[in-house]
């Protein structure tokens, strides 16, 4: 099967902080761009046992980024009715959801650019009482944005046979 969405990892090797940036980008991109072109019924089928959607990953990052980076990074509030789960609520839209992403990702974008070295500790501790760096909270964020990347590929793959990152 040919991978229609193939794309090259980033080529960026300038410096610590902007090859993990980079990265963390390069993942967004990959998820938003299994969302390209469906409609928004493909969008919200659950394709798996859990009840996983495209769009509910989606949703899902949304919370993410602004919980890691708006909140523990960048030292904005938080509560508990801030947090979404995979449902998308019927009456939220698909573009909605994937404005509501690029919106979170740029916030912390700036947020990562205002703190602007991997040793900056986060604003905000864990729960744990942890201050992590700026370098912890990308890696982390990558790799949550990889994972549900990879299960994007899935998900878009069983909907019409497109696949590649």
């Amino acid at each position: 099967m040919a991978e229609t969405q193939r794309e090259p990892v980033p080529r960026v090797d300038t410096g610590e902080l902007d090859v993990a940036h980079a990265f963390l980008k390069f993942q967004r991109h990959c998820v938003l761009k299994k969302a390209e072109g469906l409609t928004e019924d493909q969008l919200r089928k659950p394709l798996v046992a859990s009840g996983t959607s495209l769009l509910g990953l989606i949703q899902h990052l949304t919370e993410a980024e602004r919980f890691w980076f708006d909140h523990h990074v960048g030292g904005a509030d938080w509560s508990e009715e801030d947090e979404l789960d995979m449902a998308v609520p019927e009456e939220r839209s698909a573009g909605e959801v994937i404005e509501a992403y690029r919106a979170a990702t740029a916030d912390s974008d700036r947020a990562i650019e205002a703190a602007g070295d991997p040793e900056a500790l986060m604003a905000i501790p864990t729960p744990d009482g942890v201050r992590h760096t700026l370098r912890w909270t990308l890696a982390h964020m990558t790799t949550e944005t990889a994972r549900h990347a990879g299960h994007a590929d899935i998900l878009r793959e069983q909907i019409d046979g497109v696949t590649g990152r």
